[in-house]
């Protein structure tokens, strides 16, 4: 279900521009996280807003996934370390 070839290059993270948290998938504080941003309905990126479930490449490895207003580190955008 993980389309790399959907995910939108966005570049790499601006600590001074508005971005939501970025957890690993199995990181056991993910739900703990997850409760305190309230289900928002979408993920901020740099300033930009996506969708949940939208998938997004930080940087040119990372592949993210929004899940109410938390970015999920889900796996790999590199064709070659996947």
């Amino acid at each position: 279900m993980t389309s790399k070839g959907n995910a939108i290059q966005v570049g790499a993270l601006d600590p001074e521009l508005k971005s939501s948290p970025i957890m690993e998938e199995d990181d056991e504080d993910f739900d703990v996280l997850a409760q305190e941003v309230e289900d928002q309905p979408t993920c901020f990126y740099n300033n930009i807003s996506y969708e949940t479930g939208q998938f997004v490449c930080s940087g040119s490895t990372e592949l993210l996934q929004c899940r109410n207003g938390l970015w999920a580190q889900i796996g790999s955008c590199d064709p070659d370390n996947p």
